[in-house]
């Protein structure tokens, strides 16, 4: 199987008694769904698990694995990821929907081309999924709401998102003074102590500094 497609649907994260029974925890958007795949594989793709489903934990499944026989074969599989091949996933029924498989590694550029930078990963915290992208610009991991609003267009084809980022999102995204410090060879700004008689007189014009939004 090749490690460009396959897609992590659970793990095992347990024993259940002496006859090498399992806990396993789904990550599939239906929990059921992780026993309707057939053979699952490791990480390495070199081990095979077929489970066969005989109850529930509290948010667990247990299962019985062909070939484990007792608790301490059950418990040396503890921590072991459950992969399949993104081909077995089922198209989604939304043209809108997206596995997030499918999102991760996807550029993002900004309505006038301009490149924004890469989606790392997708969180949801409560209140709808999230992108987390490393920003072209700063190198930083920036979140934007994964909304019609601040994501207009999703070309999974072609590699390609557009976002329109929420305003006030490059405030996150500035350099620390420590690292304003590193790149100009100077001390942090809480770490200068000169006062105004100790600074040398100006030589040549003032500038200004870059405007909020050229952040």
């Amino acid at each position: 199987m090749d490690t460009a497609t396959r897609i992590c649907v659970g793990q095992f994260v347990g024993s259940h008694g002496v006859r090498g029974r399992v806990k396993v925890k789904s990550y599939t958007a239906v929990p059921e769904s992780l026993f309707a795949y057939g053979a699952l594989t490791d990480e390495s793709g070199a081990r095979t698990f077929a489970l066969t489903m005989t109850g529930m934990g509290k948010d667990h499944f247990l299962a019985e694995l062909q070939g484990v026989r007792d608790r301490d074969a059950a418990d040396a599989l503890k921590g072991t990821r459950l992969f399949i091949n993104r081909d077995q996933l089922p198209a989604t029924d939304d043209a809108d929907e997206f596995y997030h498989a499918d999102l991760i590694g996807l550029v993002a550029t900004t309505a006038d081309g301009e490149p924004f930078g890469e989606i790392k990963a997708i969180y949801d915290f409560g209140g709808g999924d999230m992108l987390e992208i490393a920003h072209a610009g700063s190198g930083k991991a920036v979140t934007i709401p994964f909304s019609r609003a601040a994501v207009p267009v999703v070309d999974v084809k072609a590699g390609l998102v557009t976002v329109e980022p929420p305003a006030g999102l490059f405030d996150k995204v500035k350099p620390t003074p420590e690292e304003l410090a590193e790149m100009e060879g100077g001390p942090a700004a809480d770490e200068a102590v000169a006062t105004d008689e100790d600074a040398p007189e100006a030589e040549g014009p003032e500038t200004e500094g870059p405007k909020g939004d050229e952040a």
